[in-house]
């Protein structure tokens, strides 16, 4: 259980952070604290005396408690320090991006802070408070849900505000229009469906995230496929879920829907890894990839060729998107550092490919004719 005074001290300190008190605004007062929180004038003394301790706040005799501007501490001297934000450290396409972004920033001199938001808002409002908390360069974050409105927008203000430059990978929020190295979702996921309607695939469900930002252009492109070649799109083809069930809706709809008389012949992922979830039920349902049905995934990740049946997959730029975006904040950080604009550091938009490999063949109603 957090203690009266830690309540009233975090809670005057996010204020800080999320930029709703700004450099030398007065905060409010110990009268209005102790309305708010119902504690006594000694726990907001307490709280309020560890803030200005601390160098966030500091008071003007006989006029109030002040915000501090703790950035005009070190804006003439570079910390030599990175954030880098995943959803993920350890899992699936995120280490190949950290490997890229930590081997040229440390190439460069920089020590690197690796934070993990797990996809949960709350841990990323608490990460991006630890960042604002410290002297970094700059941060490289893969936005967390970056599909929904995000109510962690004002922290990213309050980094621009502080001079903090910050890049986005494989998504960003379209709110704040930032510096961002992503791969063209949209196309990515076109390509997957043309390829098994150019195998006269017709029933294609196609199994997406609704939480981030690359599952719904992936959905898009799927969409955009269907319309093109003039095949109608059943709605039911359409699976989203969310982050919190990844591992367990699109196996349980698979189930469901290859119990039945009519089955679709071609399946389109999100990713590899759900792919993978999708083979399992595949053979639990004894039908053969790509005999009985064809499978295409999105990342060409080491999961496309890890299971016995290799995994026809969209590429993903992975390592490489890592440096580049590690290239990227560092030029920011030189620019914050020497009062320089350049018109070089541009976002960038990586053009996938895709790679035929053996889970995809032609249509099985078609071979049977």
């Amino acid at each position: 259980m957090k203690t009266k005074y830690s309540i009233v001290k975090e809670h005057v300190l996010s204020k800080i952070l999320d930029g709703t008190y700004r450099p030398h605004e007065k905060i409010s007062s110990e009268s209005e604290l102790m309305d708010q929180f119902g504690v006594s004038r000694h726990t907001i003394r307490l709280a309020i005396g560890d803030l200005v301790t601390e160098g966030w706040l500091y008071r003007q005799q006989g006029s109030g408690t002040y915000c501090a501007d703790k950035m005009t501490q070190s804006d003439s001297q570079q910390s030599k320090s990175i954030a880098i934000v995943a959803t993920y450290i350890s899992d699936y396409i995120f280490p190949s991006i950290i490997h890229g972004a930590e081997s040229y920033l440390s190439k460069n001199g920089y020590q690197v802070s690796l934070f993990s938001t797990n996809h949960d808002i709350e841990r990323e409002r608490s990460i991006l408070e630890s960042i604002l908390k410290q002297d970094y360069d700059g941060v490289i974050i893969e936005p967390t849900k970056s599909a929904i409105s995000n109510p962690n927008i004002k922290y990213y203000i309050n980094l621009e505000s502080k001079g903090i430059p910050y890049v986005m990978v494989n998504a960003y929020y379209e709110e704040l229009d930032p510096y961002s190295l992503t791969v063209d979702d949209e196309r990515g996921g076109y390509l997957q469906t043309e390829h098994l309607i150019k195998q006269d695939h017709k029933d294609i469900v196609g199994f997406f995230k609704e939480d981030d930002l690359q599952g719904i252009r992936r959905m898009k492109g799927f969409i955009k496929a269907h319309r093109d070649y003039g095949i109608t799109l059943n709605h039911k083809n359409i699976v989203t879920y969310d982050s919190s069930n990844r591992k367990v809706k699109p196996k349980e709809y698979l189930a469901d829907i290859l119990s039945r008389d009519q089955k679709p012949t071609g399946l389109v992922s999100y990713n590899d890894q759900i792919a993978l979830y999708l083979l399992d039920v595949i053979r639990e349902k004894n039908l053969k990839v790509p005999e009985d049905i064809s499978l295409v995934g999105f990342d060409d990740s080491f999961l496309a060729e890890l299971s016995e049946v290799k995994l026809t997959t969209v590429t993903h730029p992975q390592n490489v998107m890592g440096m580049k975006s590690a290239e990227m904040i560092l030029r920011l950080a030189n620019q914050k550092l020497n009062n320089t604009k350049s018109e070089d550091v541009k976002s960038i938009v990586y053009e996938p490919k895709l790679i035929i490999r053996e889970s995809t063949g032609t249509c099985p109603n078609v071979i049977k004719k």
